[in-house]
């Protein structure tokens, strides 16, 4: 029998999944799919991942909903590209579906794919899910790529209509007649965290739940109160592997706040320039902001690390950061810009260091948003900008509730001094960007 895959990467939900809906309508048999890459998973840096365990969970989650509607969940272990050969061989496949994925790694995975599938006459079908617009939906009146977020915040805006955020029908054809059911031998048993060479390791994520009306209704009030606890939606990482949908999301945000709305709007913003500019992963977008001489001091990197600067604002948030796999945005953006403006420290070791460490780690957000703070990127602060960590701590903590939660010791003989002085720090900064950016 003639069957087709779903492959499910960014988006573990059956409900409002274009790829998903599109299997489910083509006519065919439809057996969904997860593929625990191993050339993702081979450089994480603890065998004890929260995030693996979330999508383990969630995998299993989707297994178990897929049995009770009458058709067989696979799950594999491997690199993708042997996954899909072994399979298109074992199975009468005719197609694979799935969603888009706009980071280098993976559009490169899947030109690959799309080569190894049509070889062996596979159709390779991608579609739009985890974004509302993507790649060249939103471009300026002259044809370039947008490079300024309120200039493609308004025509983002215009373009946007309800039927944007109509959802998929998905969930309803999610039935035994839609899907495929495979034996137990022919199916095989699916991976588990142990099998794959890895251990549970438990983090509080949300539910993945809409975020309450009164959170939504007072976002633009309390998003940059890192002491409230329910001052932010919290849905960070649901969007991130797809547990809940960017249109239910962003229907709810359209409806109530115009803040939390233009928040969802960056994801697609940086996302589109990642996917144009791909090589901003790893370098400046800037020309001129390739050669700046970063101090690189190791231990002062180890120092920010472990939330032992002397600037408290700055350490709660690492600590919190180390602790829970979760930063406040605002907070976020104060660690960053102390990192590389005060300790002169070149953002991709930033970069990196979150991307080991937070459970929302997203390429295209992470990278977008340490370069907007260094000033290197398409879109960015201005590179002499250099924010003040105690002033931040006035305006977000002016009591210092979410400070103490974290860094208990401050304001005791046992916590340290400032690891280096505001002004100082500032001018040293500005200076050597300034010399070399006249040098580029």
């Amino acid at each position: 029998m003639k069957i087709c895959l779903f492959w499910h990467r960014r988006d573990l939900r059956i409900y409002d999944n274009a790829g998903l809906a599109a299997a489910l309508a083509s006519g065919l048999p439809v057996v969904p799919l997860f593929i625990y890459d191993q050339d993702i998973l081979d450089y994480l840096p603890d065998k004890a991942d929260a995030r693996l365990t979330y999508i383990f969970d969630e995998v299993e989650r989707l297994a178990k909903a897929t049995k009770a509607a009458g058709g067989t969940f696979l799950a594999r272990y491997g690199k993708p590209l042997e996954v899909l050969r072994a399979l298109v061989q074992e199975f009468e496949v005719a197609a694979v579906h799935t969603n888009e994925d706009y980071e280098p790694y993976a559009t490169q995975r899947d030109t690959a794919v799309g080569q190894i599938l049509q070889a062996h006459g596979v159709d390779f079908l991608l579609y739009k899910d985890q974004v509302i617009f993507a790649k060249d939906d939103i471009m300026t009146k002259s044809g370039t790529v947008p490079k300024v977020f309120g200039a493609y915040y308004k025509s983002y805006v215009a373009k946007l209509t309800d039927e944007d955020l109509h959802p998929y029908d998905s969930a309803d054809r999610f039935i035994s007649k839609n899907l495929h059911l495979i034996t137990p031998e022919k199916a095989g048993p699916r991976p588990t965290l142990a099998s794959m060479g890895f251990e549970r390791k438990e983090q509080y994520v949300p539910t993945s739940d809409l975020p309450a009306e009164d959170v939504v209704r007072n976002y633009h009030k309390t998003r940059n109160t890192p002491a409230l606890q329910n001052g932010t939606t919290r849905i960070s990482v649901q969007l991130r592997f797809g547990t809940l949908s960017v249109r239910q999301v962003m229907h709810q945000a359209k409806a109530l706040n115009p803040k939390l709305l233009a928040e969802i709007i960056w994801r697609d913003f940086f996302m589109m320039l990642l996917w144009h500019y791909p090589n901003t992963a790893t370098e400046a977008y800037d020309p001129k902001m390739r050669q700046v001489p970063y101090r690189n001091n190791e231990d002062e990197f180890l120092a920010w690390c472990e939330g032992r600067t002397g600037y408290p604002l700055v350490d709660a948030g690492m600590r919190e950061l180390n602790q829970t796999g979760y930063l406040p945005n605002r907070v976020r953006m104060t660690v960053a810009g102390f990192l590389v403006k005060h300790l002169f420290i070149d953002w991709r070791w930033g970069e990196k260091y979150f991307a080991d460490k937070l459970l929302d780690y997203e390429l295209a957000n992470n990278v977008g948003n340490w370069q907007w703070m260094a000033g290197t990127g398409a879109v960015s602060a201005p590179w002499f900008r250099v924010y003040s960590p105690e002033s931040q701590l006035a305006q977000v903590d002016p009591e210092m509730k979410y400070v103490k939660r974290w860094v208990p010791e401050v304001g005791t003989p046992a916590y340290p001094t400032p690891i280096v002085e505001h002004k100082f720090a500032r001018e040293r900064a500005v200076e050597a960007i300034r010399a070399a950016r006249i040098t580029a």
